[in-house]
């Protein structure tokens, strides 16, 4: 039995027998840490939540059910995947809590110990986590679904219909990596290489539009290996086959890794018009010793090559990118040649990141571990060059009437809509609900601290 404010909650029910007990549907909510992709496999289960007639409730709120979806990248991924855990215990001691992902593959002795959590799956078999969910209501024991996911071949194919809050459409076409940096774990908590056939995609694109979706975002865990796994097909060829298809507008790509930039791509780019010209290309490091001791597969030049080869051609293209500070051995010497060239390049943004250990990774027995307080330091260096290039990028536009996707009310102000730019400058301006999910002509005014504002010219 389980206890709400007002009343004791009795989970073993039958859903059409709770419904009749109680005058409502179970209530399931769920939380995302991390990537694009997690966001993806939440909504997946959510889906799979739905269709099984359970109401979809708020985080925040009281629920019978929490899912939440852990990353594992870092370690403050990690210390947040537990915080979430003891947030939904707090809310309602009685409820069912999932524990599933990077943090549960990664760590499932460790989840499976926390207080209160009655599930723990991995990266693996996301539409049977009803089912679990099912089991646990009945027999109310723990539950241990953890396999090895190094053995996986097949694509897990689930697709999503609706999304329970974007005005994009997120959609996995590839799982896992095989690249193994240093650093990393996530080949070992996503697998070897599989991608979603192209008909599936194609299929799950179609069903997207019919619902309204202008936007669909192709993501993936290592994109650019879309279809290394498939006969003759590849990253290009589903986009492609799906540029065509009638209600989409935009086609926004996921990371894509330096080496996958060619003139061919570019070309194919400026071919294909619905693609967004906003491009996130993972550097890790401006130093040359350093990626080869991260083992990242490029140097810094072949980095600068592909960085112009787009901006030769694609004048207003967004480029972003992922910047790690404080790796194992990064003397002050090495540091200081990233930040030169970081100011060399034409970027809109950068995420930086601080070195995380992560047990099981070659980085993790690294010698010369640099101290935390010297990872803050070098941290903040590059944020403040980040937040430079961002505003030189955007007050680029003023002026500019740019088509503006509107996504949601700012939250501070709600006669005030912001929105996204198909090159990735976030937009506020004068507006209401009404314009959700539309695309209207914005003139860009002024640039301001990480967005621009603007006023609309039509939708």
């Amino acid at each position: 039995m389980y206890k709400n404010t007002n009343e004791e909650i009795d989970l073993s029910l039958e859903n059409e027998d709770f419904f009749r007990k109680y005058n409502r549907k179970k209530i399931v909510a769920a939380a995302t840490l991390g990537c694009k992709v997690n966001q993806y496999d939440t909504e997946v289960v959510i889906n799979a939540f739905r269709k099984e007639g359970y109401e979809i409730g708020d985080f925040e709120d009281y629920a019978d059910i929490y899912i939440i979806n852990t990353c594992t990248v870092t370690s403050l991924g990690d210390r947040k995947s537990r915080q979430m855990i003891r947030r939904a215990r707090n809310r309602n001691p009685g409820s069912i809590i999932a524990v599933i992902g990077c943090y549960a593959q990664a760590s499932p002795e460790e989840a499976s110990s926390i207080e209160g959590v009655d599930l723990v799956a991995g990266t693996k078999d996301r539409t049977k986590i009803v089912e679990y969910v099912r089991n646990i209501e009945k027999e109310r024991k723990q539950l241990v679904k953890v396999e090895n996911i190094m053995n996986a071949r097949d694509f897990e194919n689930a697709g999503i219909d609706s999304y329970t809050e974007h005005t994009r459409a997120y959609i996995k076409i590839q799982e896992g990596c095989t690249q193994f940096c240093a650093y990393c774990i996530i080949p070992y908590v996503r697998g070897p290489v599989r991608s979603k056939p192209a008909p599936d995609v194609q299929e799950e694109v179609l069903r997207l539009s019919r619902a309204g979706y202008k936007e669909i975002v192709l993501t993936g865990i290592h994109l650019a290996s879309y279809g290394r796994d498939l006969k003759n097909t590849s990253l290009t060829d589903i986009i492609h086959r799906i540029h065509d298809l009638d209600g989409i507008e935009r086609i926004r790509l996921g990371s894509l890794e330096p080496t996958f930039i060619s003139s061919d791509f570019v070309n194919f780019v400026i071919e294909h018009e619905k693609l967004c010209p906003h491009f996130h290309i993972s550097l890790q490091n401006g130093c040359d010793a350093t990626l080869k001791r991260m083992n990242r597969k490029y140097t810094t030049s072949e980095y600068r090559q592909a960085v112009e080869l787009i901006k030769g051609k694609i004048k207003d293209a967004s480029i972003t990118t992922d910047v790690m500070v404080g790796f194992p051995g990064e003397t002050d010497e090495e540091f200081s040649q990233t930040v030169e060239f970081l100011k060399g390049l034409p970027l809109s943004k950068m995420h930086i990141f601080k070195y995380s250990r992560r047990k099981g990774t070659p980085a993790a027995e690294f010698k010369n571990q640099i101290p935390a307080e010297e990872k803050e330091h070098r941290s903040k260096i590059l944020l403040e060059l980040s937040q430079e290039k961002s505003y030189e990028f955007e007050r680029s536009f003023e002026g500019r009437v740019m088509p503006v996707l509107f996504e949601q009310n700012v939250k501070e102000n709600e006669n005030l809509m912001e929105g996204l730019t198909p090159n990735y400058i976030r937009v506020q301006c004068p507006g209401n609900n009404k314009l959700k999910g539309e695309i209207a002509d914005v003139k860009i005014l002024q640039a301001l601290n990480g967005y621009v504002t603007g006023e609309i010219l039509q939708v």
